[in-house]
C-alpha cells in the first residue's frame, strides 16, 4: 500500500479492520481509535529508538532528554563530540553508545541517508537500516511504523503486542515471532493499525 498513514486514514483502517476482526472491533468500541503516535523522523529520534531497546519507555526518555541537553542540537556531530563518560553519565550502555556512535558515523560519511530511506519502499528502507550494528529488526520496524508511518508494518518481536495478542485472542502462551506473522496475516494492508489498536488496549485497556 502506498502513502503514509495520516489521522484520516487511520480512522479506515480501524473501520477496516472491525469489520474482519471481532477482538480488534472491541478495542475500538470500548477505547476509541488508538493514536497515531507520530514521532518526527530523522537521527534524533532513531537514538531514542535504540535507547528504548530492552528497556522502559521512561527510562529510555529521560536518558534521551538527558542527551538533548548535553548534545543541543542532537545531530550526528554532535554525538560523536560527546566521550563514552558523558555518554555512560546519561544514561547510555557501552553497547547502546557504540551503536550509537556507528549511526552518527554512517549517517555523516553518506553510508545512510534517512531522507533518502523516507523515499523507499518498506523492504528496501528496512534493509537498508538492517545494515547498521544495534539496529535489528524491532527498531526498524518501529522506526518505519511511527517515523515514516507506514500502513502494513507488523513488529512480531514487539513485547507489548505479543502480551496483547495473547490475552485478546485467549491464547494459553504468549505467541512466538512466528506465530505473530501468521496471526497479522489477516490484517494486511493495515498491520501498523492493528498494532495501535493493541497497544492501545495494552496501554488503558487490560483487565
Amino acid at each position: 500500500m502506498n502513502g503514509s498513514l495520516t489521522e484520516a486514514r487511520l480512522l479506515v483502517a480501524v473501520e477496516h479492520l472491525s469489520g474482519l476482526d471481532p477482538d480488534l472491533a472491541r478495542i475500538a468500541a470500548t477505547l476509541g481509535p488508538p493514536p497515531l503516535w507520530a514521532r518526527e523522523p530523522g537521527f534524533p529520534t532513531l537514538v531514542l529508538i535504540i535507547l528504548e531497546q530492552q528497556v522502559s519507555l521512561a527510562s529510555a526518555r529521560a536518558a534521551f532528554d538527558r542527551l538533548r541537553l548535553a548534545a543541543s542540537p542532537l545531530t550526528p556531530a554532535s554525538l560523536l563530540s560527546l566521550d563514552d563518560e558523558t555518554l555512560r553519565a546519561i544514561g547510555f550502555s557501552r553497547q547502546k553508545a557504540r551503536y550509537c556512535r556507528l549511526l552518527a558515523q554512517a549517517l555523516l560519511e553518506g553510508e545512510l541517508d534517512l531522507e533518502e530511506l523516507a523515499r523507499q519502499d518498506d523492504n528496501t528502507a528496512r534493509t537498508e537500516l538492517l545494515k547498521r550494528k544495534g539496529i535489528g529488526a524491532w527498531t526498524t520496524d518501529i522506526y518505519l511504523l511511527m517515523c515514516l508511518c507506514r500502513p502494513d508494518i507488523w513488529p512480531v518481536g514487539d513485547l507489548a503486542l505479543q502480551v496483547a495478542v495473547q490475552e485478546i485472542k485467549q491464547l494459553p502462551t504468549r505467541p512466538t515471532p512466528v506465530e505473530m506473522e501468521a496471526i497479522g496475516a489477516p490484517w494486511r494492508p493495515w498491520r501498523a493499525v492493528a498494532a495501535r489498536l493493541l497497544w492501545h488496549y495494552y496501554l488503558n485497556g487490560r483487565n
